[in-house]
């Protein structure tokens, strides 16, 4: 990866998607001295069984700070309500200030195909602020870019319309303690609306330390799979090193940016 600093912009729909997608390679670039920024589209105020409105709001964002201190990023939450997000033109004028004031070398969200409408779009005023970043007259009040930048989906397992296809594996076996901390901030998600979701929230334990390795038990496996499930890609992105990772993240170009040549790759992505 470049030596000079670049900007790196992650859209999830709610507090902790980025976390639970990109982590890991957050850490690694802000390791690295770059920047990077997670904005929550929504603020979460429908996720949970037990609390709501402006107290869950209140408490997601804070668990959302936390989170970024441990990954050593900024950690932004728009006030959009949970479950209520729609594609609207007032919101695509939204992302398209966000990303403009942010100057982005590189941005990440979901993938259009996804269970969860809020993650849908998103995705959608993501690629509808494609290009349009670069109009000076849209939006006259933020400064176009004078370049589109590289956009990539964030990992999933859907397969229709199409299965996620990765360009770039990232390893991240040396910060995985990191995206832990990071994750166990969000205690309202992991140890209490989640669990309760899945009819599994008697197993969760009281006690903090067994706690973290009950949430690495529960939801690290998910970057276990990855690692897995494109193991060839990481044997030919970091050689013979790569057959022993067990944790990796990865991302799929979107084509509304600009295009991912093997020199950006190099440039954009850590290792």
């Amino acid at each position: 990866m470049r030596s000079e600093s670049i900007n790196v912009l992650v859209f999830g729909a709610h507090p902790d998607d980025c976390d639970i997608k990109a982590g890991g390679t957050a850490v690694k670039y802000a390791t690295a001295g770059h920047n990077v920024r997670f904005v929550s589209v929504t603020n979460g105020d429908a996720g949970h069984h037990e609390i709501g409105g402006i107290e869950l709001a209140t408490r997601r964002r804070d668990e959302a700070t936390a989170a970024g201190e441990a990954l050593g990023i900024e950690y932004h939450v728009m006030d959009h309500h949970d479950g209520e997000l729609e594609p609207t033109l007032e919101r695509r004028k939204k992302f398209i200030r966000e990303i403009r004031r942010f100057e982005p070398d590189l941005v990440f969200t979901h993938r259009p195909n996804d269970y969860h409408p809020d993650h849908r779009y998103t995705s959608q005023l993501v690629q509808d602020s494609a290009f349009m970043v670069t109009v000076p007259n849209i939006c006259t009040d933020t400064p176009a870019l004078r370049e589109n930048p590289v956009m990539a989906y964030l990992s999933d397992d859907f397969q229709k319309p199409y299965p996620f296809s990765p360009n770039v594996i990232v390893a991240i076996d040396d910060v995985i303690d990191r995206k832990l901390e990071a994750l166990h901030q969000h205690t309202s998600q992991f140890y209490e609306w989640l669990p309760w979701n899945l009819g599994i929230h008697e197993d969760v334990p009281s006690d903090e330390a067994a706690r973290k390795e009950w949430l690495k038990e529960h939801w690290l496996d998910r970057s276990e799979k990855l690692a897995d499930r494109f193991r060839d890609q990481l044997i030919e992105r970091y050689g013979d090193a790569g057959e022993d990772v067990t944790y990796a993240e990865a991302y799929e170009e979107c084509e509304y940016g600009s295009d991912l040549t093997a020199e950006k790759q190099a440039a954009l992505f850590p290792k």
